[in-house]
């Protein structure tokens, strides 16, 4: 009781502080472990805006919040003054004029009836929002070279703030400042505040969005403010809003809502109750009969009430009603998104309905930000498991995982092909490491950076971004002939790994590339067009599709010519289901989801392949040997 009555106490002391004219409003010291809420009494700001954050410059700039019904409410910035009246919710909102980059710390003044709320020390610059799951969230601690970067992380001009765990059903109306546990790293986070990049701040931030602000910081001396909006374990559909989804005309995600609807319509939160106690009756008596100790904390039998299904923060449109929401309307700059593990678990039906939600997320989300145009940059899926090789090189290439890779790639060359000029794109398959949250972090912001300054900073001559891309194929004397729009190489000279190519049987099997030779020079030596690249094997006699770096952690390492770490991406030319590939492993058309034991029947038909391949090129090298 007693700690209750301090807790009160403390949050009293707190809104009374924070309610007293002119005061730096709702600014708390880090350390300080009491929570400050979403919305509070009185004149009241969203917690996205505070003392020490960077406000989006070239931009009308929106403020908004919370006051007595009728109360007129008036903000001040930069000269700038506009009033509004706070409705019957409480809540207002204003928009002042666009004002330029200001590396100056400036004051914003919020006045209402009897209080007058002081934000310090405000910068004007550009705010990126950090979007996607953990691979996203890997903070800067944790990655190689992380420290190196931490101990020199100092940019006062670069503001960070990371939003707190939030999700639906209802849009939220604000976030919370709290100590927020994380479950994905094992300890708590100060959340919902911003603060000045310092090594002990960025040591927390995600290290992907240190690189990236660093690196557009450093070129355009303007200041960087980074949002993350980024949550573990998470889906692209709840980062989409559910009516946004219900709208679209997919098979694939009807039947995913229409499951989710249907475990919501089912669950009883009273009989899992019961069930849960009945459970722990049973427990109670095995441990007493056991002679085991009953810890204190488990002594009583649950009274709570679950909310079930509809308490799955990966519950279609939540993590964007809880995440998104509360931050929609405020000016930015753009976005970067990293994702897709949690979408590789529901084999090519899980990629098919990514293609149909991805492009729909990203419009709802540049429709959140008040900008049909809103640069959004996308990161594809990072590696995991054990290396492709080319003994298992088959075997590898069943992975949904793959697909999703495949999927962001064909978005975002479906927007770019389209006219979007303000998306973007870069693979990181090529930062390989064997554990789903592969540490090297910092080259994959890099890369996403370089975007971000070649198409919206300016330095498009002398930083490039994009992808060598695919201009067309042919099939012709049993080999494919690929044309792409720029020269390709591996990096390191060594021979072009990476495309496997198939029959209409739809046995894939790894490709020798070589260039296509256009003539020869005066010298007679061949001379070769680096921008066409042709694939062959003896185990595909007539190929008519190829895959390239078709692997979860795949073999493969081509890239643009001349040292520019542009990678050429995961992608196909065909349009099989991974379950129907090769032919004949199944009977008829494959049922999906398909069973484990289909699952199995699969991989071990691709662990024959590779047999075989293995077997075919042994006894070509004899040959090969013994002609010479």
């Amino acid at each position: 009781m007693m700690n209750l009555q301090v807790s009160r106490l403390i949050a009293a002391l707190i809104v009374l502080v924070l309610c007293s004219p002119l005061v730096d409003a709702q600014r708390m010291p880090r350390e300080d472990v009491v929570d400050i809420p979403a919305v509070g009494d009185g004149l009241w700001l969203s917690n996205v805006f505070q003392s020490g954050m960077v406000l989006q410059r070239d931009k009308p700039i929106h403020i908004w919040g919370w006051a007595d019904p009728g109360e007129e409410v008036t903000v001040s910035f930069v000269g700038e003054q506009v009033s509004a009246m706070a409705g019957k919710d409480r809540s207002w909102k204003v928009s002042l004029p666009a004002v330029p980059a200001h590396e100056t710390p400036q004051t914003l003044t919020v006045k209402g009836a009897q209080q007058t709320l002081t934000l310090h020390n405000i910068l004007v610059g550009d705010v990126w929002i950090l979007g996607g799951q953990s691979n996203m969230e890997f903070e800067l601690a944790k990655v190689e070279n992380g420290n190196l970067e931490i101990v020199s992380a100092n940019y006062p001009q670069i503001r960070i703030l990371t939003v707190p765990y939030g999700q639906g059903p209802e849009m939220k109306k604000g976030f919370a400042r709290l100590h927020e546990f994380s479950s994905w790293f094992g300890r708590h986070f100060r959340k919902g505040d911003w603060n000045e990049c310092t090594p002990e701040v960025a040591r927390e931030l995600s290290a992907i969005g240190f690189a990236f602000a660093r690196r557009v910081h450093k070129a355009s001396n303007v200041p960087i403010g980074v949002i993350d909006a980024s949550r573990g374990g998470t889906t692209v559909e709840t980062w989409t809003p559910l009516d946004v989804l219900r709208k679209l005309d997919s098979p694939t995600t009807q039947a995913k809502l229409a499951s989710f609807d249907t475990a919501v319509a089912e669950w009883d939160a009273e009989a899992d109750l019961q069930k849960r106690i009945a459970q722990h009756a049973s427990w109670i008596e095995r441990q007493k009969k056991e002679g085991k100790a009953i810890p204190d904390d488990r002594k009583e039998a649950p009274t709570d009430l679950r909310p079930g299904p509809i308490g799955n923060h990966n519950y279609p449109g939540h993590c964007f009603a809880g995440m998104i929401a509360p931050i929609r309307g405020l000016s930015v700059k753009g976005a970067i998104f990293h994702q897709g593990y949690n979408n590789a678990f529901d084999g090519s039906q899980g990629a098919e309905m990514y293609a149909d939600i991805f492009p729909a997320m990203i419009r709802a989300w540049r429709t959140a930000f008040d900008d049909p145009e809103l640069p959004f940059g996308i990161l594809s899926l990072c590696t995991d498991g054990y290396p492709q090789t080319r003994d298992n090189y088959c075997e590898k290439m069943f992975n949904a995982g793959i697909e999703i890779r495949a999927a962001q790639y064909q978005t975002f060359l479906k927007l770019y092909q389209g006219g979007d000029k303000h998306v973007g794109f870069v693979s990181t398959y090529d930062l390989r490491r064997r554990w789903y949250h592969p540490q090297l972090k910092l080259p994959a912001g890099e890369r996403i950076a370089r975007w971000a300054l070649a198409t919206q900073y300016g330095f498009e001559r002398q930083v490039e971004w994009k992808p060598p891309m695919l201009l067309g194929m042919e099939a012709a004397d049993g080999r494919l002939v690929l044309r792409l729009d720029t020269d390709v190489n591996d990096p390191q000279d060594g021979a072009i790994e990476g495309f496997a190519i198939a029959g209409s049987d739809r046995k894939f099997h790894p490709a020798t590339v070589t260039w296509a030779q256009k003539g020869r020079d005066n010298r007679g030596r061949v001379q070769y067009d680096r921008k066409q690249l042709v694939l062959t094997s003896p185990m595909v006699p007539e190929p008519i599709h190829f895959r390239y770096a078709w692997g979860r952690n795949p073999l493969a390492n081509l890239q643009a010519t001349g040292n520019k770490d542009l990678p050429f991406a995961t992608q196909k030319s065909d349009d099989w289901r991974m379950e129907e590939v090769p032919l004949g492993v199944l009977e008829g058309d494959a049922t999906l989801p398909i069973s484990r034991g289909d699952r199995n029947k699969i991989v071990q038909a691709l662990r024959e392949q590779d047999r075989q391949r293995r077997i075919t090129e042994a006894k070509l090298l004899i040959d090969e040997l013994e002609a010479n």
